[in-house]
C-alpha cells in the first residue's frame, strides 16, 4: 500500500472527463506528461518489493511515448544504491493508454525506523509537455514499515505508566500478554495496572504506515484497590481518548493512551484523568533478571 498526498492527476482526469451531469466528455487539450502523485510514502518491509509510481498524460497517442527520468540529488538525501533502487530510469505510457510506471525498490536493511529519506525525481521531456500547475517533480519518502507479527507482542514487557507514577508511586511494572485465543489481532495483558485485572488491546494493521491500537471500555482495576476504598460501584474504567493509541512492529513497543473512571458515580465526579502508557517486549532473559532483581 502507498499513502498518496494532495489531489492527483487522476483525479483530476476523473473530474475533467466528467461534467456535472454526468454525461461523459472528452479532454481536448493540449498533451501534457506528468506525474500521478506530487509525494509519495513507500513503506519499504523488504528488499525485493518493487513499486509502481504513476506517470500519467492528458491524451493518448498512436506510439509508444518514453521519458527519462532524473533525480535531483539538490533534493534529495536518500542515496542510490543504498537506500533505493531506480529499476529503469526511462518510463514508456503505451500507444493508446495515458499511464506509465517508474519502478522503485527500497533498500530496508539500510533504512533505519525514524529516518527520514527522500528522493526528488522529475520526468525529462519538452517543455510544452510540462503543465505549469503540477510541473514534472514528484517526491518519494522512503519509511521502513516491519510486517505484522503478533508473536511480538507476546510474553513479557515493561509498562512504564504515567497512571502507576500518579497512584502507584512506581511508575513501572513488569506484565506479560498472550494473543486472545478468540481473536487473532488482539492481545490479553494479565495483570496490567493490578493482579487479577487484565486489560484487552486490538492491533489494527489496516493501514501499515500508521498502526493503531484499539480497545473498548473495559475495567483495569477496582477503587478499593485502586484508592483504599469503595468509590460508586467500585470499578475503575478505562476508555480510548481522541489521541490514538499505537504500536511499532519494528521495535517491540504499544503507546496506549487512556481516559480513567470511575463508574456508578456523577459525571461532574467520576473523573480520574488521562493517562498514557508504553509497552516495551522484551526477552524471557531480561525479564529474569528484573524478577531477580526488580526494576
Amino acid at each position: 500500500m502507498i499513502q498518496r498526498f494532495f489531489i492527483s492527476a487522476i483525479a483530476l482526469f476523473a473530474l475533467i472527463f466528467t461534467s456535472c451531469d454526468t454525461e461523459h466528455t472528452t479532454y481536448s487539450g493540449p498533451s501534457y506528461v506528468m506525474f500521478a502523485d506530487s509525494m509519495t510514502v513507500l513503506p519499504v518491509q523488504n528488499n525485493d518489493e518493487v513499486f509502481d509510481i504513476a506517470v500519467v498524460a492528458t491524451q493518448t497517442s498512436d506510439k509508444d511515448r518514453r521519458f527519462g527520468i532524473e533525480v535531483i540529488e539538490s533534493k534529495s538525501n536518500a542515496i542510490e544504491h543504498r537506500h533505493y533502487v531506480l529499476e529503469d530510469y526511462n518510463v514508456v505510457i503505451p500507444a493508446g493508454e495515458r499511464v506509465g510506471y517508474l519502478k522503485v525498490r527500497g533498500i530496508k536493511d539500510n533504512i533505519s525506523v525514524g529516518d527520514s529519506l527522500g528522493i526528488t525525481i522529475q520526468i525529462i521531456c519538452d517543455e510544452q509537455q510540462a503543465w505549469d500547475i503540477y510541473g514534472v517533480e514528484s517526491h518519494i519518502i522512503l519509511q521502513k514499515a516491519c510486517p505484522m507479527d503478533m508473536n511480538i507482542f507476546t510474553g513479557y514487557a515493561v509498562l512504564t505508566s504515567s497512571y502507576l507514577k500518579t497512584y502507584a508511586y512506581n511508575m513501572q511494572r513488569l506484565v506479560k500478554s498472550y494473543i486472545d485465543p478468540n481473536d487473532p489481532n488482539s492481545i490479553i495483558i494479565s495483570d496490567c495496572f493490578y493482579d487479577d485485572f487484565d486489560v484487552k488491546v486490538r492491533l489494527s494493521n489496516d493501514d501499515i504506515l500508521s498502526p493503531i491500537v484499539k480497545f473498548e471500555d473495559q475495567v483495569a482495576a477496582s477503587t478499593v484497590e485502586a484508592f483504599g476504598t469503595l468509590y460508586g460501584d467500585g470499578n475503575i474504567h478505562i476508555r480510548e481518548t481522541s489521541t490514538a493509541s499505537y504500536y511499532s512492529t519494528c521495535e517491540g513497543f504499544l503507546v496506549m493512551y487512556f481516559n480513567m473512571y470511575v463508574s456508578g458515580m456523577p459525571e461532574s465526579s467520576n473523573q480520574v484523568g488521562t493517562f498514557v502508557n508504553i509497552f516495551e517486549w522484551i526477552s524471557d532473559a531480561e525479564a529474569e533478571e528484573i524478577l531477580r532483581n526488580g526494576l
